[in-house]
């Protein structure tokens, strides 16, 4: 498979995403407090929020891609 076919469905995926849930969701881990060996974390959930117009662009790009690339055969 091309690079370009993979980086085509990416962008598809990624960008309906965005589009049904309205940006991007991610779990960071950070260190709160370290006493010697001793290590208090904390997970902490965040959102990266995106536009619906980013994900249509994003769905667009990815289905231009697979069509140049000829990854949708017709």
């Amino acid at each position: 498979m091309k690079m370009a076919t993979i980086f085509g469905i990416l962008l598809i995926i990624i960008g309906l995403v965005v589009l049904v849930y309205g940006g991007v969701t991610y779990t960071s881990k950070q260190t709160t407090m370290q006493v010697g060996p001793v290590e208090v974390t904390a997970k902490e959930k965040r959102t990266l929020p995106l536009p619906p117009l980013a994900g249509g662009v994003m769905v667009a790009g990815g289905i231009i891609l697979l069509i140049r690339e000829g990854g949708i055969r017709r």
